[in-house]
């Protein structure tokens, strides 16, 4: 069973940038795929970004590239999102969420989830 705990999330201005941190409980931390996904109000959950267990490999969503980038850090049992250039449609709870490897643009089944984190964009 894997908990994870999202923090970072916050209020910041268009253009600004925000980090998100997830802690992971799990000591086989590094046998999970993680992942960032975000729901905004009234609409679906969202992939966003995946990282798979080495740290080798990622994957965003089209409205994030070249934005966002996921990164992991297996000693410490944390996965990142560092957000730049953010934009009020970017307003969203941002969950991390945490599967067996598989292939990381087919963003499903992921197992694990964490409560979420709060992120607001104003214009």
């Amino acid at each position: 069973q894997v908990q994870l705990v999202e923090s970072g999330g916050g209020l910041v201005q268009a253009g600004g940038s925000l980090r998100l941190s997830c802690a992971a409980s799990e000591r086989t931390f590094s046998r999970y795929d993680m992942a960032w996904f975000r729901q905004a109000p009234g609409k679906e959950r969202e992939f966003v970004a995946a990282i798979s267990w080495s740290g080798r490999s990622t994957y965003y969503a089209n409205s994030v590239q070249g934005r966002f980038s996921i990164s992991r850090d297996n000693a410490k049992k944390m996965v990142y999102l560092q957000m730049s250039s953010l934009k009020p449609e970017d307003t969203a709870v941002y969950s991390c969420a945490a599967r067996s490897p598989g292939s990381l643009s087919y963003p499903y089944d992921y197992d694990y989830w964490g409560q979420g984190t709060q992120v607001t964009v104003s214009s």
